[in-house]
């Protein structure tokens, strides 16, 4: 828990936010739940591929974003990395959270 709000208020370093919590995991994650969403969609369980497919990765891909987002704000290396980090993360998830 104590990672998490690290990571929420934008105290972990960039690459760790990014590299772990993006990449390492959040990628993992939406592909189970993706995965899991249309087993159940093909169970003819729309409801709880529905719960499945969106209760945990939204609020994940809004955490890792908004993480990622404060960690680049307050990132001492190369701005461009930290903007790259923003925009990757941001895409990512958005692509992410809509299939």
């Amino acid at each position: 828990m104590k990672k998490l709000r690290a990571l929420w208020s934008g105290h972990l370093p960039l690459s760790e936010a990014f590299w772990t919590w993006v990449i390492a995991i959040g990628l993992p994650l939406n592909l189970a739940t993706s995965v899991a969403s249309l087993a159940l969609i093909s169970a003819d369980q729309p409801w709880t591929a529905l719960a499945a497919g969106y209760l945990v990765s939204v609020p994940y891909n809004v955490l890792v974003t908004v993480g990622v987002w404060r960690s680049a704000a307050i990132h001492e290396g190369d701005r461009q990395h930290a903007e790259l980090a923003r925009a990757v993360t941001a895409g990512l998830m958005l692509v992410l959270t809509v299939t």
